[in-house]
């Protein structure tokens, strides 16, 4: 529909024999589809990402807006593998004790106090290596 469309970029009315449609709404003049962090071209060799209406690289979506690793604070790949606790993503290799550096492997116990994991030998005790008094305990 050359001539009756309107750039999301831009603003302006669309009269180039082609345009870019990244969802049913929002259509691009082809020169106005960048990204809106680096103003790198989004177009059919690059993946696109939208948020907000605003188009994005995957690198830039990825370090704006995906999930962040909770010990060293980098993003995620599509084929790293991560560890859960609560609310909190780790890479395998970040999901390691706080007092004394062992990786925490599948089934291992563990105890998240504040934001520092524990595994189960140190659990029990304070970060000056002191017993800790137990009170109830969480699962």
């Amino acid at each position: 529909r050359p001539g009756l469309a309107l750039c999301a970029g831009c603003g302006g009315r669309i009269q180039d024999p082609f345009l870019l449609r990244v969802s049913p709404d929002l259509e691009w003049h082809v020169a106005c589809l960048k990204c809106a962090e680096c103003g790198q071209p989004l177009d059919e060799t690059c993946t696109c990402f939208l948020r907000d209406g605003k188009a994005y690289c995957k690198r830039d979506y990825s370090r704006l807006f995906g999930i962040k690793c909770a010990q060293c604070r980098a993003s995620f790949s599509s084929s790293d593998l991560v560890m859960r606790a609560r609310d909190h993503v780790y890479h395998l290799e970040c999901f390691r004790c706080a007092a004394c550096g062992r990786q925490l492997l599948p089934g291992d116990q563990f105890c998240l106090r504040d934001r520092d994991l524990l595994c189960r030998a140190d659990h029990g005790h304070n970060h000056d290596g002191t017993a800790a008094t137990r009170g109830p305990r969480s699962p």
